[in-house]
């Protein structure tokens, strides 16, 4: 299946900067009018917090609504990005350090309870 065959045109292809793919590919897809776009710099979690969007987003919004048109997905998009971004996220309700996954030294039943209070938990 060639990419004139899906019926749909691809405008960007976002890849990491890793040497496994020459100079040549970019060429390519250049002139299939595709333009590339290189991930940040020294983001190696990039692709795992995307992945991570991409799930809660499927399950919390779009298994559970009836999109009509590109118009009303759009909407339910953008206010989904400000419910995910604007959400307590448990491990810092719990004072579980990213980095780690242990519970953080400093945390107490108190700054818990108040971090907990102040997500409306």
């Amino acid at each position: 299946m060639d990419l004139e065959d899906v019926g749909c045109k691809i405008k960007y292809l976002i890849r990491d900067r890793d040497g496994k793919y020459p100079g040549a590919l970019d060429a390519i897809l250049a002139d299939a009018g595709i333009k590339v776009v290189l991930s940040g710099i020294q983001v190696p979690r990039m692709n795992a917090i995307m992945q991570r969007w991409v799930r809660n987003c499927r399950r919390e919004l779009l298994d559970r609504t009836l999109i009509w048109n590109q118009r009303h997905l759009l909407h339910a998009l953008r206010e989904y990005e400000q419910f995910y971004n604007s959400r307590c996220h448990r491990s810092s309700v719990a004072g579980v350090t990213s980095n780690t996954g242990h519970r953080s030294r400093g945390s107490s039943r108190a700054s818990i309870a108040n971090t907990i209070r102040s997500c409306g938990v």
